[in-house]
């Protein structure tokens, strides 16, 4: 068990300690990557890679502002598997398990470039110097920001403002309550060492998403008439909330499918170009049933549920709103980043 601890601490900052409640270790590495170079690292295109799983919501958010942004040609893509050990997130899913740029078999050893003893998690996402080797930064709040803002010079013709100016303040407020409420609370849930923790973590949850189902009843976006970083921070949880966190976190009030507004909601985001094509159902199953030993000894990853809901019809276009604002959606998914056949909805297109 304590290797097990170990292992969840040192990638996720999560694992169940009796008779307390969970707390997320949010000690970041805070270096930017900016246009002005502020922090030594200026943006450049070729110079960074940024290193992903695809299991991880966290990590999912950097997906899917990449991708939006159209800026996968100026900023590579590492993708991990979706376990680890103990130590580490590994690159298993790449020939020889050995990350193709970096020439790396474990994440950590970016880390440890940038600090010998690094002393906290080992976490996705992180964007990684490629000349030295090195993490630049692992703080995923603010990476998919400064992709919105600081690279702005090579972001593709037609890409959206995720971020604009004008509505920053109600983007970051809502933001920080469904992160509080609802991207960490379904942990809170899943990793409370005490029935009255998980009671309360419960509690503020479902409260959370029964004032997103009202805030969403009659606009299609979080924020604004466009999709937003608000909504990109919501999506990566409520694509979990079915697969995983209903059961395996046992936030079982409600599933997903029984919330007819965030339902529609997540499946109007899941059928546009930049979302339900960066999400792994297959991998974000196994992260979870088979890493996570204190909650799933046996490590059985459950066949369902049924994913088929993801590709009906949600009727959102009839509120209005425009999904790219000016813009216009992303091409096709690049070669060599398509959700793999079989790990989506039946019937979806991974290569939109």
């Amino acid at each position: 068990m304590a290797d097990q601890q170990a292992a969840e601490h040192s990638t996720t900052g999560a694992y169940v300690e009796s008779g307390k409640e969970f707390n997320r270790d949010t000690r970041y590495i805070t270096t930017r990557i900016t246009a002005d170079g502020q922090d030594g690292y200026p943006v450049e295109p070729g110079r960074y890679r940024l290193v992903a799983a695809r299991a991880c919501p966290w990590a999912n958010r950097a997906i899917i502002v990449r991708r939006l942004l159209g800026l996968e040609d100026v900023l590579s893509m590492g993708l991990t598997g979706p376990t680890h050990d103990k130590r580490s997130w590994t690159f298993d899913l790449d020939p020889g398990g050995i990350d193709p740029v970096l020439g790396i078999e474990r994440l950590q050893q970016a880390y440890f470039a940038r600090d010998p003893e690094y002393p906290r998690g080992i976490t996705v996402p992180a964007i990684v110097d490629i000349p030295t080797g090195a993490v630049v930064t692992n703080n995923y709040p603010q990476i998919t920001l400064d992709l919105s803002t600081e690279w702005t010079a090579y972001q593709r013709e037609g890409a959206p403002d995720l971020y604009p100016e004008a509505l920053r303040a109600e983007i970051d407020e809502v933001a920080d309550l469904v992160f509080r409420d609802v991207n960490n609370g379904v942990y809170r849930c899943g990793f409370a060492g005490s029935q009255e923790a998980y009671d309360r973590a419960y509690d503020r949850l479902f409260a959370r998403l029964d004032w997103l189902e009202e805030r969403l009843r009659n606009q299609r976006y979080l924020v604004g008439d466009t999709i937003t970083e608000a909504d990109v921070r919501l999506f990566t949880t409520l694509a979990r909330f079915d697969a995983v966190y209903h059961g395996h976190f046992k936030c079982n009030r409600n599933k997903l499918d029984e919330m007819p507004v965030l339902w529609a909601y997540a499946r109007d985001l899941f059928q546009t170009p930049g979302f339900g094509d960066t999400i792994d159902f297959e991998q974000i199953k196994r992260h979870y049933y088979v890493v996570h030993t204190d909650i799933n000894p046996t490590q059985i990853v459950p066949k369902g549920p049924d994913l088929t809901g993801w590709t009906t019809a949600h009727g959102r276009e009839s509120l209005g709103g425009r999904p790219f604002g000016d813009g216009t959606p992303p091409g096709p998914v690049a070669p060599g980043e398509v959700v793999p056949a079989g790990h989506s909805a039946p019937g979806f297109d991974t290569t939109l």
